[in-house]
């Protein structure tokens, strides 16, 4: 029969496995999600600049967020995200 104590150090390996991959892939998701965010805003300019009330001068708010799913999706390339219904 297997005991706690067996079963701890295995445990406790499994915890940083898991907390090891976690945080490498939160980082990069925030990298690229700043990325596209800075994409977008490039894609679909407000139409009164330093405005943050302004709305944008091109496109949609489904267009903006389909944009930058998008861009989120191929990792932060420009390339293969373009705008829908932009200017």
């Amino acid at each position: 029969m297997i005991t706690t104590r067996k079963m701890l150090p295995l445990f406790a390996a499994l915890i940083g496995v898991t907390l090891a991959s976690t945080t490498s892939v939160s980082a990069l998701t925030v990298e690229v999600a700043k990325k596209c965010s800075a994409l977008t805003a490039k894609a679909f300019p407000q139409s009164e600049t330093g405005n943050p009330a302004a709305r944008s001068g091109g496109g949609t708010g489904l267009s903006q967020h389909s944009y930058f799913q998008k861009c989120v999706s191929n990792g932060g390339n420009e390339d293969s995200a373009t705008p829908e219904g932009g200017p």
